[in-house]
């Protein structure tokens, strides 16, 4: 190959021994390939950094092996960690991922987003985007290319994946029900975010059934400074022991703002937040917090995609996922002293 061309398909396959045309039924998986000819055209391919044309793929034979990923708040954890996962399951498929990114929930940026996955002759798509107004707009809208999304709200059922974001509100709020707790307050994301309702209604539904007060929750955004603030406020009063907060960084804030009251957080007030980011285990204390398996919603998710995509045997995963609590040093039994 002359330096500073990249190769070509021919290249591979004079490297490899073999002709263009088996090089083009590796690349889409032929099974009247051998496994030793694969494994050398492969490897040639890995050697030389060959990189498929995949306009060139799509022309040859109608595929594109792409699919697109609509994204609404994909500066988050939870939705980043969804797309991380997809990414990774689509990859091990064999599949590309073209992303949309929306700046606005309304129905013209969504149907504008759309367009533009389909105009790159995406397979499938997959939506992740937590807000209401997404769902509500993509109730109306006509998508002809198969497509999933995450969420649980019970509507396009037949297209969602889910964690049970109610179950892990539950956990979390059961836990300390358990540990003695009776005054807790419940710090809830935005009201917009379906994971947000779902685990207001989980920690709303867990104290309804232990037979357990409840105050009106408090609207975060998610943010730690959101934590921090709601936590200088709720301390004016202090008439709590334990917090569950929707999310780890609003818990974070709230750690923050406990600490400067001189309290003690779990011997003051104990706190819980949910998803488990990666530092979490690292806070002080280290926060009692409630695991989502993103890497498992990746899997499940491109698995029921692609068997819409290829007309295979429907994969049954429309079960939701089954969130864990990690009970760390952030909760604790209430002081006696409360009160």
């Amino acid at each position: 190959m002359p330096p500073g061309r990249a190769p070509s398909i021919r290249d591979v396959a004079r490297l490899a021994g073999v002709s263009h045309q088996t090089v083009s039924r590796v690349l889409n998986n032929h099974p009247s390939i051998r496994d030793t000819t694969k494994a050398r055209v492969l490897q040639v391919m890995e050697d030389v950094h060959y990189r498929p044309n995949r306009a060139a793929r799509a022309l040859g034979n109608g595929r594109s092996r792409t699919i697109g990923v609509l994204s609404a708040s994909g500066s988050h954890y939870g939705p980043a960690s969804s797309i991380a996962a997809i990414q990774d399951a689509a990859r091990e498929a064999g599949y590309y991922v073209n992303m949309a990114n929306l700046s606005a929930v309304d129905p013209e940026s969504i149907e504008a987003a759309l367009t533009h996955l389909m105009s790159q002759s995406v397979e499938g798509i997959v939506v992740i985007a937590p807000q209401v107004r997404v769902f509500d707009a993509l109730e109306h809208m006509a998508i002809d290319v198969p497509f999933v999304t995450m969420q649980s709200t019970g509507r396009l059922d037949e297209h969602t994946l889910s964690v049970d974001q109610i179950a892990g509100a539950r956990l979390a709020t059961h836990h300390l029900i358990e540990l003695g707790h009776r005054d807790i307050y419940h710090l809830a994301g935005p009201q917009d975010w379906i994971e947000a309702e779902a685990r207001m209604r989980g920690f709303l539904d867990e104290m309804g059934a232990m037979d357990v007060p409840t105050t009106a929750p408090i609207l975060g955004d998610w943010t730690a400074e959101f934590g921090y603030y709601a936590g200088r406020e709720m301390l004016r009063v202090r008439d709590f022991t334990a917090i569950f907060s929707s999310n780890d960084q609003m818990a974070l804030g709230l750690i923050h703002a406990v600490r400067d009251a001189g309290l003690d957080v779990p011997g003051d007030v104990s706190i819980i937040g949910f998803d488990d980011i990666p530092e979490a285990a690292h806070f002080w204390p280290p926060l009692t917090t409630v695991r989502q398996d993103f890497a498992e919603l990746g899997r499940r998710c491109m698995a029921l995609l692609l068997s819409s995509i290829t007309d295979d045997q429907p994969v049954d995963y429309r079960d939701v996922i089954t969130p864990e609590l990690i009970v760390r040093g952030s909760t604790a039994p209430p002081s006696p002293y409360f009160r």
